[in-house]
């Protein structure tokens, strides 16, 4: 099975022009023909692209070098030399490409399509024949020019991942369960304290026209964006979200103080992640005395921000799920500007079942042949 990763450093490199050639025209009865020496060809591109079905960067962990043919030398009567392919390498939605050396940007796959490419290193020029440099007073030029080298570069992929909810809490608040429970993504589900080590994405199915993507992000402790625990490899993935959906686990006694300290580690890390929209979700209000501390919970979160929304739930039970799913929802719209997200506070919609899609945490595409590639 193929692992997630979220980074990868390769090197990549594109081909060498070729040289041009120097040849002479030689015929039976056509005696001191003249220069007929062909350029060389184009050395190939290096170039990356979206592929949508992409979810990590697990395929680019095996090839070390990416390698671009070389351009191919020019040959006598006036042949010009085959140019070099182009190395197209795919890359997920959010892969961010920069200098591994210098750590500067070069490029954000954030916004293009399918179809768009992005040309990082251009091939060497070919080199000129001597076919070029004849003149009437150098009717027998011996020399021709050699194709330029091409270009080189060690690179850092980042990958953030692209979802339009990121649902964020400490361990065992019951992130897992609730992807489970609105997706068809499966990740594990135990009944003992342990953290999701690798983010998983779900589908949650609104209608024919409107999917919305939830991210489960490994668990946040304490101390995370001073890198404890699991650090701040996954803090990342929360800023390509659009809103957030933090979930607090009310059958801990320190309920009261979780949520101000998830905050606190989201605003050490970016200034702008606690900036994102929000909803609270209050989880296993089943267990005695939890429902209790859910309201005190939501009292205290509802003093300083009044705009915030506290939806009390036990995942195990389905206990307010039709409401946590319509403030998923109404969450997602109201970022686009479509919904009014304080119409949920203390108001339940229930409109049937939801439909799903199945989705998974790692690649399920067939294996990809890189040209020019080295293990």
């Amino acid at each position: 099975m193929i692992q997630f990763a979220d980074e990868a450093v390769i090197e990549v490199r594109s081909g060498k022009g070729g040289n041009g050639c120097i040849a002479f025209r030689r015929e039976k009865y056509i005696p001191l023909g003249g220069p007929s020496g062909g350029d060389g060809g184009k050395g190939g591109d290096v170039i990356f692209c979206i592929k949508r079905n992409m979810r990590t960067l697990a395929k680019l962990r095996h090839h070390l070098v990416f390698k671009a043919p070389n351009g191919s030398d020019g040959q006598g009567w006036n042949k010009y030399g085959k140019n070099g392919d182009d190395i197209v390498i795919p890359v997920p939605p959010g892969t961010t490409i920069c200098d591994a050396e210098t750590g500067e940007l070069i490029h954000d796959f954030t916004t293009e399509s399918e179809n768009d490419h992005f040309l990082l290193l251009s091939g060497g020029k070919g080199g000129w024949g001597n076919v070029h440099f004849k003149s009437s007073t150098n009717q027998a030029p011996r020399y021709a020019h050699p194709g330029t080298p091409g270009e080189q570069r060690k690179l850092k992929l980042e990958l953030s991942i692209m979802a339009d909810v990121g649902l964020v809490g400490f361990p065992n608040a019951g992130k897992s369960s609730l992807l489970n429970a609105f997706t068809n993504a499966r990740p594990k589900i135990a009944p003992y304290p342990f953290t999701t080590k690798i983010p998983n994405l779900g589908v949650l199915r609104v209608s024919d026209e409107q999917d919305i993507i939830i991210a489960d992000i490994p668990g946040i402790i304490e101390g995370a964006s001073e890198g404890a625990g699991l650090g701040f490899d996954f803090l990342r993935h929360i800023s390509r979200t659009s809103c957030l959906l933090i979930m607090i686990d009310c059958s801990d006694e320190n309920c009261l103080t979780a949520y101000t300290t998830l905050i606190g580690e989201l605003s050490a890390y970016s200034k702008l992640l606690v900036e994102k929209p929000r909803v609270v979700l209050c989880n296993k209000i089943d267990i005695e005395g939890a429902s209790a501390r859910a309201a005190l919970v939501a009292d205290k979160i509802h003093a300083e921000e009044p705009e915030t929304v506290v939806i009390p739930v036990s995942i195990e039970q389905r206990t307010g799920m039709d409401m946590a799913r319509n403030a998923i929802i109404t969450l997602v719209n109201s970022h686009c500007g479509s919904a009014d997200l304080t119409e949920l506070s203390g108001k339940i919609e229930n409109d049937g079942s939801s439909e799903f899609l199945e989705t998974r945490s790692i690649d399920e595409t067939e294996e990809i042949q890189y040209p020019g590639s080295e293990q």
